[in-house]
């Protein structure tokens, strides 16, 4: 069974790792959007194609009536996803794989 537990502690580790990544281009592309990015830029196109579908998945989950306000709040939804997965989701995996080792 320590085969399963240490299986389920390097998941836990590098889903941890994965989430967090994922958070900061998030926040990266938010910062960005403040700006005038140059949208031809190698590195612009790689943050919105690997951002875009979880945004454009919190836009569609999101109510109409919060697209009056003119701020888009789906990184927010999704960093609050993000965060969760972390604190129950990795937490969980962790603690199964310490108890099995």
């Amino acid at each position: 069974m320590f085969i399963l537990g240490n299986l389920l502690i390097a998941l836990a580790r590098v889903l941890g790792v994965g989430l967090t990544i994922y958070m900061w281009l998030i926040i990266i592309r938010v910062v960005l959007s403040w700006f005038v990015p140059n949208t031809y830029s190698s590195v612009i196109q790689f943050l919105y194609a690997i951002t875009e579908p979880a945004l454009s998945w919190a836009r569609r989950a999101l109510p109409m009536s919060l697209w009056r306000t003119g701020i888009d709040f789906s990184p927010l939804v999704v960093i609050l996803i993000i965060v969760f997965l972390q604190q129950f989701l990795v937490r969980t995996l962790l603690q199964l794989g310490l108890s099995l080792q």
